[in-house]
């Protein structure tokens, strides 16, 4: 990384963070935050991220400071990659991990060719609706309130484009994909929709976002070693 500034940081940065599994993406923006403000000794800075990865999802994070915030928008609205694991046989309210298999599905009939059938079906404009436990209002009232509530709510679809979905590997019942998508877009409701066309049932069990726009996960820091970089300290996890 880069030797920056206070001045820098304050008229505006734009950050490449590699969210570690397990963080909130408010975690690790609060992190460089404590960071820099600990680092210049500024009491307030202007600092916010480009699209949230879940707690269970690793990977590209971009964090702007200063008066780079006002680029999120359109960091936003750009494409994104993405690769990970979707698993068949089983399905989560959640579609991925963060809720318990609530309902098992034969697998014994999935083959490559219908694996590959599936998958570009979801290629293209698709309509998808949201998982119930996602972060948007309804009524004022996110989600995942009414789902941990148990109480049912209708969720509209939304329109999203696939550019691409590849299948990297198939070692049933885990399937290794590779997706690019638009803002907006589910990867976990993809995995539910894949289980429902396969005549099966599917959840994400793994995600890691690799690519926003032209910003690559390779050039990213994370959140530890961006502190290490800056105070020029080694922390011992």
């Amino acid at each position: 990384m880069d030797i920056r500034t206070k001045e820098d940081f304050l008229s505006g940065q734009l950050l490449l963070i590699d969210k570690p599994l397990g963080w909130s993406s408010f975690q690790a923006v609060n992190k460089l935050k404590w960071v820099i403000r600990k680092k210049f000794d500024v009491k307030k800075i202007k600092i916010g991220h480009a699209g949230t990865l879940d707690p269970l999802a690793s990977g590209l994070l971009i964090v702007c400071t200063g008066k780079f915030t006002k680029k999120i928008n359109e960091l936003q609205g750009q494409e994104k990659e993405y690769i990970g694991t979707i698993t068949v046989g089983g399905t989560t309210p959640s579609y991925d991990l963060e809720t318990k298999i609530d309902q098992i599905f034969p697998t014994a009939h999935i083959t490559k060719a219908l694996v590959l059938e599936a998958t570009s079906k979801l290629v293209g404009k698709i309509e998808q609706r949201p998982p119930i436990f996602s972060a948007l209002k309804k009524d004022g009232k996110r989600l995942y309130e009414y789902a941990r509530e148990g109480r049912t709510v209708d969720v509209k679809t939304r329109t999203v484009t696939v550019s691409s979905f590849d299948v990297t590997r198939i070692a049933l019942p885990v399937i290794e994909f590779r997706i690019v998508c638009s803002k907006g877009t589910y990867i976990r409701s993809l995995a539910h929709d894949l289980g429902v066309l396969l005549k099966s049932g599917a959840h994400l069990s793994q995600l890691r976002r690799t690519k926003i726009g032209s910003y690559h996960v390779d050039n990213a820091l994370g959140p530890v070693s961006f502190e290490e970089h800056l105070l020029g300290k080694s922390i011992n996890n």
